[in-house]
């Protein structure tokens, strides 16, 4: 058995709806531009702007209900509603039709972003890490098993306060989720434990301490948080 120098973190997870046991974390996936609507509110062309990847860190999952603290380097906080896979297999080159196979399950999650770090990034043509992964970045809902269906439509939406910011339907993706896990399995060997954010649609908007939000993909758990004040560095 390995000795490790100090002990090493905890395992990071979500809960699963209707049990006690959890789903262990391995990687997170994200997919951006994967509705035309949020692709034209950039200004660009979906037929131009096919969708895209990046990734955050598995311990940036947040668990619902939990307070969001309004992370440092940024001024332009933005929610983004999404519908979460997760993958209790994985592989590598999977077929479209062969993709759902792989699921676990299904969850409302935020993929939360410092838009004007992103907008920098992007002037700039630099990778979107700092805009995407960083600490308290993924708020996820309990994950329903697959054994209750697939979700291939159904409504998205998300409100702020108790005014709704963003509705629409899981029809609308761009790429539907076999096509996202076949598109991702050729780029990555996956894993289980790994979650993939299929993309928002249009409505992004800017979050401040104090704001409410709540969100949720139609027959999964409303996915419910706050936004804390900044965290203050500890003294060293």
């Amino acid at each position: 058995m390995s000795a490790f120098a100090f002990p090493p973190p905890p395992q990071p997870s979500v809960a699963v709806a209707g049990s006690s046991a959890r789903f262990p974390v391995h990687r997170i996936y994200c997919i951006g531009l994967n509705y035309a609507d949020h692709v034209r509110e950039f200004g660009r062309d979906p037929a131009r702007a096919p969708p895209v990847f990046f990734m955050k860190p598995a311990d940036a999952v947040v668990e619902n209900g939990a307070a969001v603290p309004y992370p440092p380097a940024t001024a332009n906080f933005h929610y983004e509603i999404e519908l979460v896979v997760a993958l209790a297999r994985g592989g590598r080159d999977v077929a479209a039709q062969d993709a759902l196979g792989l699921v676990f399950g299904y969850a409302a999650g935020n993929d939360l972003t410092r838009r004007d770090l992103q907008s920098a990034a992007k002037e700039r043509g630099e990778p979107w890490d700092t805009s995407k992964g960083f600490d308290f970045s993924a708020p996820v809902g309990a994950i329903r098993p697959v054994s209750a269906g697939h979700v291939t439509s159904g409504r998205i939406w998300l409100s702020v306060n108790g005014g709704v910011r963003q509705e629409s339907d899981i029809r609308h993706m761009l790429w539907d989720v076999p096509q996202i896990i076949a598109a991702l399995s050729r780029l990555y060997e996956l894993r289980p434990g790994d979650l993939i954010f299929t993309g928002t649609p249009a409505g992004i908007g800017a979050i401040k301490p104090g704001d409410i939000l709540e969100g949720g993909v139609e027959g999964l758990e409303v996915l419910r948080n706050t936004i804390a004040p900044a965290a203050r560095a500890e003294a060293t």
